[in-house]
């Protein structure tokens, strides 16, 4: 099936595209909608310019669907682009990388009914633990580019996810109630490198801001490089 990838750069959405791939489907493109409001309901906002950067690792086009992020308003203009595609590009389906958001699910799927398209939730309702395992026994490098719950402290805003902070965050769940995959905006995360990369990106400069308990790592200079290296500068 052909398929267009609703695209954040984050871990879900790319663990979802890598299994689509595996599954056979061609993936036509991906979409990432950019809102201008940092409150959106719907959207991840952190970094999501450098998914230009991730789409060029896997040489798969990009779409940029740019919203001003009002609530409901905001699918729309997803909605458009989509229906859009599915005349210029021929897709005839969706894939999502929602786990657990039945907001964000239901939305989805209402929208793609409407436009005629199949909806593929390949890691819809998948086992927490098991669903981090997968993602890093699957060579998934993911690093949190945002923080924003108590417990999550200046550690964790840039820090590479491993086995270790896993057990990290279960513990945080039972301490303090934070969600292990961030669904509820505990965390945001951007990855770097994947089995759709043919290279790696390097963040070589970032900025934190922090605000209470919430704080964002945006990255303000990233290349691709050869699988391997690495290196990180702070502005």
């Amino acid at each position: 099936m052909r398929l267009a990838c609703l695209f954040s750069g984050g871990k879900d959405s790319t663990y979802a595209l890598h299994i689509a791939h595996q599954a056979g489907h061609d993936i036509a493109c991906l979409v990432s909608v950019k809102p201008e409001n940092n409150e959106s309901f719907m959207y991840h906002v952190p970094n999501i310019e450098w998914t230009k950067l991730q789409a060029q690792a896997m040489k798969i086009p990009l779409v940029i669907v740019s919203t001003p992020g009002r609530k409901e308003a905001e699918l729309n203009d997803l909605k458009k682009v989509l229906m859009e595609l599915k005349k210029t590009v021929k897709i005839e389906g969706v894939v999502t990388g929602a786990v657990y958001s039945t907001y964000q699910a239901s939305r989805i799927q209402k929208i793609c009914a409407e436009a005629g398209l199949y909806c593929f939730n390949p890691i819809w309702q998948t086992n927490v633990k098991s669903h981090w395992h997968e993602l890093l026994l699957n060579g998934l490098e993911i690093v949190l580019v945002s923080v924003a719950a108590q417990g999550l402290d200046k550690r964790w805003l840039g820090k590479k996810m491993d086995e270790k902070a896993l057990h990290e965050l279960v513990a945080l769940e039972k301490k303090h109630g934070v969600s292990p995959i961030g669904e509820g905006g505990e965390f945001e995360s951007f990855v770097i490198n994947a089995p759709l990369f043919q290279k790696k990106i390097q963040i070589e400069k970032f900025k934190d801001v922090w605000v209470g308990l919430q704080g964002t790592r945006t990255i303000t200079k990233a290349t691709l490089v050869e699988k391997g290296n690495r290196g990180l500068e702070q502005e």
